[in-house]
């Protein structure tokens, strides 16, 4: 499990993004770096600092997952048929901590795997506290009973800033079915991602 230990935000600070969509974020109000230095003048970036921060941006999104776990994930979108970055994107998409967090059963993805992590997601019925375990195509991801009256839970439900997306079905409260595996154009990123550059990254 990957752990977050300085703030969140700061993620959204030293991107300059609001890469949840969240209305509290810092960057809504300055759009510059955290710390003494964070208002200097920015500097060309070189094609390698495009691709890193790419990358950190995309692995942050997803829960700042460890760098071993989003390059075994890279690793595997090469072995796919198709164009490695879209692949990538439909395997992150894949992730049970994810498919949580798009069905708003939580309001955050950090939330999102600590449900997963405490128990409280079935798949197909079964109890599931593995957040980074795949998902497939028409498997059923629902609350346990407990969930269901948990306030991190009801939260999530009524957040106006997220809608839950087409390849995601749900029954409107606690029940969800992963339709397909979408395209990058279909994900509702809050910001541009650019899983091409992460591509180049990790194939220097």
């Amino acid at each position: 499990m990957s752990k977050r230990k300085a703030s969140k935000h700061k993620l959204d600070r030293r991107m300059g993004e609001n890469i949840w969509g969240r209305p509290n974020s810092p960057v809504n109000k300055r759009s510059y770096g955290p710390g003494q230095h964070g208002q200097r003048r920015k500097s060309k970036v070189s094609d390698f600092g495009l691709q890193l921060r790419a990358k950190q941006k995309l692995k942050g999104y997803y829960g700042d997952v460890t760098e071993k776990q989003f390059r075994s994930t890279y690793k595997d979108a090469t072995r796919l048929k198709g164009d490695t970055g879209q692949n990538l994107i439909g395997l992150l998409e894949r992730r049970l901590d994810m498919i949580v967090y798009r069905a708003k059963f939580a309001p955050t993805i950090f939330a999102a795997r600590q449900i997963v992590n405490h128990g409280h997601i079935y798949v197909n019925g079964v109890k599931c506290n593995i957040p980074s375990r795949r998902i497939n195509v028409g498997e059923e991801i629902s609350l346990g009973a407990k969930a269901k009256e948990m306030a991190l839970v009801i939260e999530a439900q009524s957040l106006p800033e997220r809608e839950v997306p087409d390849y995601v079905a749900t029954d409107g409260t606690e029940k969800v079915t992963f339709n397909r595996i979408p395209k990058l154009d279909e994900v509702p990123y809050p910001v541009t991602m650019e899983p091409n550059l992460v591509v180049e990254f990790y194939s220097r």
